[in-house]
């Protein structure tokens, strides 16, 4: 079998994570007969593993701008493909009309939250929502076979588009080893003090639909009343959210004493900031299967979770949960888990318990496995 791979338009985040898992957990996968063809940006291509039947090609059109990167990824890649491949993988969600079987994959789901997408007003980003869904709802109806996240990733899609011709399957992502911790022994609340707070840990890109300001406001609200907890947020930023952030800031922490903002850290990195974390929050609204959450559950934290799905589906009843929207909501369910030490080891056990059932293995060998189904 001759597998080609569509990795132009991944430039970072989740979609190069996953890629570059997929091709590290390959064993088993492939065999003397298989070869994979990836085309990639120059980035990605220096993070994809050197492994025996893996050719990874870039050309100049792939690291030029995005309409450069599009134009030939609608218009040469599909010639290119048919020669070499006998399928081809779009994990970005966007592709031409190739003449081989293609199988793509739903990530993003903001151009189908049309109330999430409108938190950024009439922006460049809004336009560029509403035509990512142009783009992607005719590659998932034009391909073989449609790789979905999450249950209600594939429930939304499919309400909104209609039914899929080609086959759908449901493949979550795994979870890097480096995560798994065993959860601690809790220390019981009288033991933090404000030199020595519970540091509690946001891991997310700064943006409209991720509320870190209402996190900031919550954690305000905590210290007001005398709990020792300090918050640190980790992530890329949205420029105007930053702002928003940033005004945040300078409304509930003034001085800096108990929120810190860290900026992006690299995804090989944070394993020890989990690590070095009492417990995690995540307050977004719009997800498609957040893996930053998996980290968190195997990194066997106490989770104070956003009341939406699919959160609620990944963490099924294991945490205390919230409305995002609302700050005092927010600053209970924290308060609730921090108070109460038994809660927070159950929490702990229970998600960790259930980060163990992704694996990275799984995700590859389910892939490849639907990619030949569909290409029979």
């Amino acid at each position: 079998m001759r597998y080609g791979i569509d990795a132009s338009n991944l430039v970072s985040g989740g979609g190069t994570n996953h890629l570059i898992n997929l091709l590290t957990h390959i064993n088993g996968v492939t065999d003397s007969k298989t070869s994979i063809t990836v085309w990639a940006s120059n980035k990605l291509r220096a993070e994809i593993p050197r492994t025996k039947g893996i050719d990874v090609i870039t050309v100049p059109d792939i690291n030029g701008s995005s309409l450069k990167r599009l134009f030939w990824q609608m218009r040469k890649l599909p010639y290119l493909a048919q020669d070499v491949c006998d399928s081809i993988l779009v994990p970005g969600g966007i592709a031409g009309n190739h003449s081989i079987p293609m199988i793509s994959m739903c990530r993003n789901m903001l151009p189908y939250e049309i109330s999430e997408a409108f938190r950024y007003g009439i922006s460049y980003m809004l336009i560029r929502l509403f035509y990512l869904w142009i783009l992607q709802s005719r590659t998932f109806h034009n391909s073989s076979g449609v790789i979905f996240l999450s249950d209600y990733a594939r429930d939304r899609v499919i309400s909104q588009i209609g039914k899929i011709r080609g086959k759908t399957v449901l493949i979550p992502h795994g979870i890097n080893s480096r995560f798994f911790c065993k959860p601690r022994i809790q220390r019981r609340l009288d033991s933090y003090s404000m030199k020595d707070p519970f540091r509690l840990l946001y891991v997310s890109v700064v943006d409209v639909y991720k509320h870190q300001w209402n996190v900031v406001e919550a954690v305000s609200q905590l210290r007001n009343t005398g709990m020792p907890i300090r918050l640190d947020i980790v992530g890329p930023a949205y420029p105007p959210s930053l702002r928003r952030l940033t005004k945040a800031l300078n409304i509930w922490d003034t001085g800096r004493s108990f929120v810190g903002y860290h900026g992006n850290i690299a995804h090989t990195e944070l394993h020890h900031l989990f690590h070095k974390s009492d417990g995690f929050v995540f307050a977004s609204t719009c997800e498609n299967f957040p893996n930053i959450l998996l980290e968190a559950m195997a990194s066997g934290l106490p989770i104070a979770c956003s009341n939406r799905r699919p959160m609620t589906d990944i963490v099924n009843g294991g945490c205390v949960l919230f409305d995002p929207l609302h700050p005092q909501s927010i600053a209970e369910a924290i308060n609730m888990m921090i108070m109460d030490v038994s809660l927070r080891d159950r929490i702990s056990n229970s998600v960790y318990e259930m980060a163990s059932d992704y694996s990275w293995e799984k995700c590859s060998i389910k892939t490849f496995d639907f990619i030949d189904k569909c290409t029979s």
